[in-house]
């Protein structure tokens, strides 16, 4: 009876946990659907901000957002993917650069966001861009400044802890005897890695895809110093132009206002417009993922 009591309270404290996540974020999503829906109309979505950025719309932040958000996707799971591999097929646990590799990862992921935009500002904009800009460009001013290019690589490195565990664990959930099979049949490593387990990880690739996005749309901190524009009217053209993004566009709406009743408005809107874009984003790359899982359910 003691121990049914203790499992019983077990489960009703979960459920109350649950509950209580459940119906703050019911809470904040009904705050911010209530009171942005009323802002939003084809005009914001498709109109550039004025002069204040008390009018006018936000279209060059979504643009920029999107942007922002598919080039980190192509820079960091190629690069993912193919750590991943080395960890889970690769590698010989013992090695040191198994060791080291592995204690970087770790550490990647419990580095604060900030400290990732002033790494980008000192290597990517700094070394790399000046570096550039001296060898091709003469020393003129071109890929050595904060720009959309910079920005992408930069959240890449934010998000690609990210990638390479999910993709490592979807690899590792591949049996056993694909892989031996392969080699039975006379396929190189290389081969069975490639044509046998990575199909069959797929899925967990593109979670891996869908985790990074979540992740990197909105983040403020580290596009503050590579790459986002206070106010830039106009849409980004080349990788070294700046961009405007949603996640800065709220954070200078709501601390450079001088009239915070004014701005509001555009808040809750710009809120609600980058919880949607973050969403159908998502959507999408869901949408592929069970595709594919499909797709490889048919060929077994």
């Amino acid at each position: 009876m003691k121990l049914r009591a203790l499992d019983t309270g077990f489960v009703l404290l979960a459920g109350l946990a649950i509950l209580l996540i459940v119906a703050m974020l019911a809470v904040i999503l009904g705050n911010i659907t209530i009171h942005g829906w009323e802002q939003v109309s084809w005009e914001f979505i498709s109109a550039a901000p004025e002069t204040g950025m008390t009018e006018g719309g936000i279209f060059p932040a979504i643009f920029g957002t999107v942007l922002l958000v598919l080039l980190m996707t192509i820079f960091v799971v190629p690069l993912g993917v193919a750590v991943a591999i080395y960890f889970s097929e690769y590698a010989d646990r013992n090695s040191w650069l198994y060791r080291w590799s592995r204690q970087a990862v770790n550490n990647l992921a419990g580095v604060p966001s900030i400290v990732f935009g002033l790494f980008g500002l000192g290597f990517f904009v700094q070394f790399v861009g000046g570096g550039i800009d001296n060898t091709l460009f003469g020393g003129q001013l071109t890929f050595g400044q904060p720009a959309l290019i910079w920005a992408a690589l930069t959240m890449a490195v934010l998000t690609l802890p990210v990638v390479i565990v999910s993709v490592e664990e979807a690899l590792q959930a591949v049996p056993r005897h694909y892989r031996d099979a392969s080699l039975a049949l006379g396929a190189t490593r290389t081969q069975t890695i490639f044509r046998v387990v990575l199909p069959q990880a797929m899925a967990g690739v593109l979670t891996g895809g869908i985790l990074a996005v979540s992740r990197g749309a909105g983040e403020v901190a580290p596009i503050l110093f590579v790459g986002a524009a206070y106010f830039l009217p106009h849409l980004p053209t080349r990788l070294n132009d700046q961009f405007m993004e949603l996640g800065y566009h709220i954070y200078v709406l709501s601390t450079q206002s001088p009239d915070v009743e004014a701005t509001k408005p555009l808040l809750y809107g710009t809120v609600l417009v980058l919880l949607v874009l973050t969403f159908l984003l998502n959507l999408t790359a869901i949408a592929i993922r069970a595709r594919l899982r499909l797709a490889a359910g048919r060929t077994r």
